[in-house]
């Protein structure tokens, strides 16, 4: 007996009518609905083609609702998180703390270090050095 498990048991979605999730269902029937009022309601009025113009932009939203996810969020949570990075965020401000005196000094204690460093290592290593020779595997050559 062979049972079919899926490898990615997380992204497993159960589907409920023609593959559809319930939330998927639920917001596909409710577009509909919603787009199809609008289109019967305008359609005296301004006529079909206008009237279909002004469903689109009121149905496709609640689709999305149902049918969009992006990184584990769904359609009005990742928009949501949208509209408050655009319009709620502040802009980020550093003020720094050193003035150009201060980084002068610094540079200057980091340029008397180096050349301490350096006179150091003349004293010590008069001469060449020797470096041992290696083959290609890394061994000492004799």
């Amino acid at each position: 007996m062979v049972i079919e498990i899926n490898k990615d048991i997380d992204r497993y979605k159960e589907s409920v009518v023609m593959g559809l999730t319930a939330k998927q269902l639920i917001f596909s029937v409710a577009s509909v609905a919603a787009g199809g009022g609008i289109v019967l309601l305008l359609y005296r009025y301004i006529g079909l083609t206008p009237s279909v113009y002004v469903a689109i932009p009121v149905a496709a939203p609640i689709a999305l609702g149902g049918f969009y996810s992006f990184n584990g969020m769904g359609f009005y949570e990742y928009m949501g998180r949208k509209m408050r990075m655009l319009f709620a965020n502040r802009p980020l401000a550093y003020a720094s703390t050193e003035g150009e005196e201060t980084i002068r000094e610094i540079r200057m204690e980091e340029e008397a270090v180096k050349k301490a460093d350096k006179k150091k290592g003349r004293k010590k290593g008069s001469g060449k050095k020797k470096t041992s020779k290696k083959n290609k595997k890394g061994r000492k050559r004799k």
